[in-house]
């Protein structure tokens, strides 16, 4: 290549070392703040931790582009420099985060959130603008084996990403965090060695003194500093557990960790949940501790047996178990066991209950041993996720029960809409169908919301779901009442009889339930007894049931109400841009943003990211002029800004809708994130070791990576349902090997532009680094709205036709000679 001489250069190894335990480092750190956003704020706060990476990185290329000092500056001693910032500034990030009183939820009427949210956000930056120094350093000061400091980055950091959820199951979002910054501390020890005997190093002794007070801290665990944690964790005060615990009385009981989650136990805080139950219930409601999963929702850990809680008679899903008695029944995702107590009090004669947390199941057994469900004789419980069980399982059930197992949050609140749920989705639903007896129950209950979305989903995705399986006239299947709170649906794939509908009917005048469908409903008997405006839901469901009105009425509703998948898997994203006016009119007065938080944050993100990008791509060029350039000048400078723009964008556009499509196979977004950017970034630094071969077919090779990244989106939807009816460890062995085709080729084309930058403008290797990372955080801000938009195909397509573009940029001329190579 044209970047390398007839004698090969001298391989530094403890540069190569170096680097690999930096980007270790950043992994491990970078899964610690996906954790801790997702507890301490909300859910939609964890993709900002992608962000947050590459942001530091860009900005880390900028500044190695001015400054001369750090360009003097030997590689061996900037990477030992770096190592130890990247230890203080990852303190200094945890500390800012635990200690300033920001608020995600609060930032559209709260302008002191604004600054805070900046202060917030440059904080958790800072560790990655040090390990971005070292990286990018490395790149740039180790002419001729570029590739091999490039491979030594994606190896380091897909071993990161390996080691991060173990320690996270060990140690927690504190731990995590402390081992990163131990790790970090291996690029001072590996890139320094041993210091002379006799003499003393302050990089050493700094290093030394660093590790023994972490050390110290880590052994004597979690502190507290004027009520906010240090070690610990500030959670935000608009979440379940912060509300519930500010109840007077309340206590912690449980705390636990695991590579998925936090899990926390309470009681004595006044819960008293039980959803949809009628009005007609005058009995006592039993005593009820709380269980909540990463600070959300506190879901009810009821202290009754099945002998002793009558009120399950009077909640909406106790009509399926009266229609079927003696019930073979399968519960799915029932929380801290509610549904599944209440599928014992209606009399089940088996109840396999279905939980994705097993942590929630120890909770449960520490809290309230007289009192777990999950360990009656009746009950087999399996920890596993709905999709990978109902794939799994051969078993029929009389009932399948999708309970309402989360609190009330008005769509307006937006604040699970980028959450991605497998179990709500139109393929999950028709999965069930097929777990059902002959005459089996389908039940499912969610919330009312006010005009009508949620709900209208739920129903939509059941009428979808029955036409997938065949059922010819979806509303002869159906049947559906609402209370005050609750709407449930209920399917019976072949049909209801006379005498089952008349005892749907007595059932519902008993309790004071509104029919909202029965297959021969007529007007004058919906909304009866909790009486609205307009029977919204009645009217909803027909026009769902005719086909010819079904498209139309998705287009026009104001809400995104059509039927989640498995491509598109946001249950809880409503926003549609015809609500964009209401919101703008409410901003500074509430967070009433339509269902669209999630939506309106990535824009505002976007445009936040956009800005800061450009700044830091274009001031590095205004600061040092002609001097860098080189020969080539200012076409140079285009393409390079070109070729690592682009690349930028398809790695972030291919490798975040993977993730978020293997959360379906691997059953969380830890395990996905571990496993897909395992598989990407290890497979990718084989791509650029081999990207220094003489003899490489390099234009074919970026050619064939554009059909390959095409490819994979039908690649992954063929293998899903293959791989889902295996066990964890094979799937994510054959989840992460089905990547390596893909990740082999994605590690190529950027070694291979900066094999041409050392020959063309090699002061540009710095900027080059800059304009990647930039380009990558406006792109994993873009890859999240568009998801949300059109689904993961569409992202990932977009990101094959990027690498496509970066290959006629690259390719746009033939090299010279061969010797050349790369010659544009």
């Amino acid at each position: 290549m044209s970047s390398k001489t007839a004698s090969q250069p001298i391989i530094n190894y403890r540069v190569l070392s170096a680097v690999a335990a930096l980007s270790a480092a950043t992994l491990i750190l970078e899964g610690s703040l996906l954790r801790l956003l997702a507890v301490a704020q909300f859910y939609h706060f964890a993709f900002l931790v992608i962000s947050l990476a590459l942001l530091g990185f860009g900005a880390s290329g900028s500044l190695l582009t001015v400054s001369a000092r750090l360009q003097r500056l030997p590689v061996e001693r900037l990477l030992a420099g770096v190592g130890v910032a990247f230890l203080l500034s990852t303190g200094l990030a945890y500390l800012v985060v635990n200690l300033i009183p920001f608020d995600s939820y609060s930032i559209a009427w709260d302008r002191r959130q604004i600054p805070l949210f900046l202060l917030y956000y440059l904080a958790l930056a800072l560790p990655f603008v040090c390990s971005g120094l070292g990286i990018g350093g490395g790149l740039a000061k180790s002419p001729g084996y570029t590739h091999l400091v490039y491979a030594s980055n994606l190896i380091g950091s897909a071993i990161g990403a390996l080691l991060a959820p173990l320690i996270l199951a060990l140690a927690g979002v504190p731990g995590g965090a402390l081992a990163a910054g131990m790790i970090g501390l291996l690029a001072v020890i590996l890139v320094r060695g041993r210091p002379p005997v006799g003499t003393t190093d302050r990089r050493w002794i700094t290093a030394l003194l660093l590790a023994a007070v972490l050390t110290l801290l880590s052994v004597l665990g979690w502190f507290n500093l004027q009520g906010r944690a240090i070690l610990g964790m500030t959670i935000s005060p608009y979440k379940g557990l912060a509300n519930a615990l500010r109840y007077p009385g309340a206590q912690q009981q449980f705390q636990g960790w695991n590579a998925i989650s936090r899990v926390d136990g309470i009681s004595q805080a006044g819960i008293r949940q039980l959803p949809g139950l009628s009005y007609t219930y005058f009995g006592t409601i039993p005593e009820q501790q709380g269980v909540a999963v990463d600070a959300n929702t506190v879901s009810p850990l009821t202290e009754a047996t099945p002998e002793t809680f009558p009120a399950a008679g009077y909640l909406p899903e106790a009509i399926a178990f009266q229609l079927r008695p003696n019930a073979k029944t399968l519960v799915v995702n029932p929380a801290a066991g509610l549904a599944v107590l209440q599928a014992l009090a209606g009399d089940a004669e088996s109840v396999t209950s279905v939980l994705e947390n097993g942590l929630v199941a120890r909770a449960v057994a520490n809290m309230a041993p007289d009192f777990n469900v999950f360990e009656d004789e009746r009950v087999r419980s399996v920890i596993e996720t709905p999709r990978v069980f109902l794939q799994q399982d051969s078993d029929s059930y009389d009932i399948v029960l999708f309970p309402l197992a989360d609190s009330y949050r008005p769509v307006t609140s937006g604040a699970y809409s980028l959450s991605e749920t497998y179990g709500l989705t139109k393929e999950a639903m028709a999965a069930a169908l097929e777990r059902l007896s002959y005459d089996g129950l389908l039940v499912a209950t969610r919330w009312l919301q006010n005009p009508p979305s949620e709900d209208v989903k739920l129903l939509a995705t059941a009428i979808e779901a029955l036409v997938d399986q065949g059922v010819e006239s979806p509303g002869d299947s159906l049947a559906a009442l609402r209370g005050i709170q609750t709407i449930t649906v209920l399917l019976r794939p072949g049909g209801w009889t006379s005498q089952e509908l008349a005892a749907l009917r007595s059932f519902a005048e008993e309790k004071r339930f509104d029919l909202v469908w029965l297959p021969d409903i007529q007007e004058n008997e919906v909304n009866r007894y909790n009486r609205l405006s307009q029977p919204a839901l009645f009217e909803a469901t027909r026009t769902l049931l005719d086909p010819d009105q079904r498209e139309r009425f998705y287009q026009v509703n104001p809400y995104a109400i059509r039927p989640a998948t498995d491509d598109h898997p946001f249950f809880f994203h409503f926003f549609t841009w015809r609500q964009t006016r209401e919101v703008l009119g409410q901003l500074g007065q509430s967070w009433q943003p339509f269902g669209g938080s999630g939506y309106l944050l990535l824009l505002a993100l976007l445009a936040l990211v956009l800005v800061l990008s450009i700044l830091m791509i274009l001031a590095p060029l205004l600061w040092v002029g002609n001097a860098q350039i080189g020969q080539p000048g200012w076409p140079a400078v285009a393409r390079t800004l070109l070729y690592f723009s682009l690349l930028g964008v398809a790695f972030l556009f291919v490798e975040i809708p993977l993730i978020q499509r293997s959360i379906l196979i691997l059953g969380h977004p830890t395990y996905a994130f571990a496993v897909v950017v395992i598989s990407l970034l290890f497979f990718s630094g084989i791509g650029s070791i081999l990207s220094g071969k003489p003899d490489l077919p390099s234009r074919r090779l970026v050619g064939a990576l554009v059909i390959v990244a095409l490819l994979t989106p039908w690649v992954i939807a063929l293998i899903s349902d293959l791989l889902l009816g295996l066990p964890f460890g094979l799937r994510a062995l054959l989840s992460g090997l089905s990547l390596a085709p893909l990740g082999v080729l994605m590690g190529m084309p950027f070694p291979l532009g900066l094999a041409w930058l050392e020959g063309k403008a090699p002061g540009l290797v710095a900027w080059a680094w800059a304009v990647n990372g930039c380009a990558s955080v406006v792109a994993s801000v873009m890859a999240a709205i568009l998801a949300l938009a059109y689904g993961f195909t569409v992202v990932l397509s977009l990101g094959a036709l990027a690498y496509g573009l970066a290959w006629v940029t690259l390719f746009l001329h033939k090299p010279a000679s061969a010797s050349e190579g790369l010659n544009l």
